[in-house]
């Protein structure tokens, strides 16, 4: 049976500018760009495990978060359930703590990332608002 991933993902925005990151090459789907988040732990709520891992990954302190969409995608490795918050309240100076690339990108330039195939669904629903 395929391992399953439950992640928390925040779609981190300011103005009309989102928050990407690069993924280390040596991870799954390495290489390419992503919304930055986190496995959701036992015992935590999608909420908490996004505070968590924002805090964790890019230093910034989430004050409030929306529902943004859910994503059920199966890749040949494994199977991933994404949880996905826009989050436009924080505290803090977004930047990558784990020394990946990092950048702000205009809503209409994501297309010009690489990202995993989950995420296309996120860019098309952010383009389409």
């Amino acid at each position: 049976m395929k391992k399953q991933v439950h992640v928390a993902v925040g779609v981190i925005k300011k103005d009309d500018l989102i928050f990407i990151a690069k993924r280390h090459e040596l991870q799954h789907q390495g290489g390419k760009w992503e919304f930055p988040g986190g496995k959701v732990e036992a015992g935590e709520t999608v909420t908490q495990a996004l505070a968590r891992e924002l805090n964790e990954e890019i230093g910034i302190d989430v004050k409030s978060s929306t529902p943004f969409l859910e994503i059920h995608h199966d890749y040949p490795d494994k199977s991933v359930h994404l949880d996905i918050h826009l989050v436009e309240a924080f505290d803090g100076e977004a930047r990558h703590l784990e020394g990946q690339d990092h950048k702000w990108v205009a809503i209409s330039d994501l297309n010009n990332y690489e990202f995993p195939a989950a995420n296309v669904v996120i860019i098309e629903k952010l383009q389409s608002n």
